[in-house]
């Protein structure tokens, strides 16, 4: 039984390291996001990370905003830029529908056209890169 266990870590190890891919609406590949947060463009280079304690940053670690647990997306003075609710609905800072995030990783925008994929990302991370990066 430990053989097992040992051989099923050693065998799911390097998936638990691959980034899940952000697709466009043509499913060109636009960047990558790992499990551990790190946020990368189409050629692999790390543009940002999204911390266990809800902080965003850019490459060089600079803090550029926050995203709390209840969904709200705040810059870097803690000024509310945004909205992530529980079932995938995108608001910005006046509480206006801006776009939406499917449980299948559909990513659309307030008019239900589908501007991108990202199968396989936690929801709010997916949200993040789509409507509130730069």
């Amino acid at each position: 039984m430990r053989k097992f266990i040992c051989i099923l870590v050693c065998a799911l190890l390097p998936l638990a390291a691959h980034a899940q891919k952000i697709q466009d609406a043509s499913y060109r590949a636009v960047g990558f996001i790992k499990a551990n947060g790190t946020i990368q463009d189409a050629s692999y280079r790390t543009i940002g990370y999204i911390k266990d304690n809800g902080a965003i940053q850019d490459a060089s670690y600079r803090t550029i905003g926050y995203i709390k647990s209840n969904g709200t997306v705040q810059d870097a003075s803690y000024r509310t830029v945004g909205y992530i609710k529980d079932k995938g609905t995108v608001q910005d800072a006046s509480y206006r529908t801006i776009g939406y995030v499917k449980a299948d990783g559909t990513v659309q925008d307030a008019s239900y056209r589908t501007i991108g994929y990202a199968k396989g990302i936690p929801l709010q991370w997916a949200a993040l890169y789509f409507f509130f990066s730069n």
